[in-house]
């Protein structure tokens, strides 16, 4: 349970903690790390994020039928002030729905790279979702999984 915000709370005026900073750091790490490690375990094409998948996905192509999942996103075009409120108002479809919607959380930039400094993108939850639905749909992120497995098989007969 986090407190109440204050009545004359003035967030432009507030200080930035430095230790909330790394614990919301720490959070949005986490779930990265999490999500890879799962990609590394199962395909993603047989993976459900959410109980809400199927929901997603078809909501993300009536909203964004331009939207191709194996391209590289346009970070610039998605901030834009129109993109903000496109991706606003989907995101506001799942605010009862999914918890933890408008959380930060990094999301890859292309689906034939694994995360990193370059290929990161900051993101709400729900775009976090909407894109890695699609792509899982599509089994874009199935080489996570394939690679993994190669590796451990080779791992396994040098051990040998």
């Amino acid at each position: 349970m986090s407190a109440p915000v204050p009545k004359n709370f003035n967030a432009d005026e507030a200080d930035n903690l430095e230790d909330i900073e790394k614990q919301f750091a720490v959070k949005v790490v986490q779930h990265m790390q999490t999500y890879w490690s799962i990609l590394e375990k199962v395909k993603g094409s047989s993976l459900r994020l959410t109980k809400l998948d199927d929901e997603i996905y078809d909501h993300l192509k009536r909203d964004f039928p331009d939207f191709d999942p194996a391209a590289t996103i346009n970070e610039d075009e998605m901030k834009s002030k129109a993109g903000k409120e496109r991706w606003r108002n989907f995101m506001m479809a799942y605010e009862k729905k999914v918890d933890d919607y408008n959380f930060g959380t990094l999301l890859r930039s292309n689906p034939k790279f694994e995360y990193g400094r370059e290929e990161t993108i900051f993101v709400p939850r729900m775009q976090f979702y909407a894109v890695e639905i699609a792509r899982n749909r599509l089994g874009l992120n199935d080489w996570v999984y394939e690679k993994a497995q190669q590796e451990k098989a080779e791992a396994s007969k040098s051990s040998t």
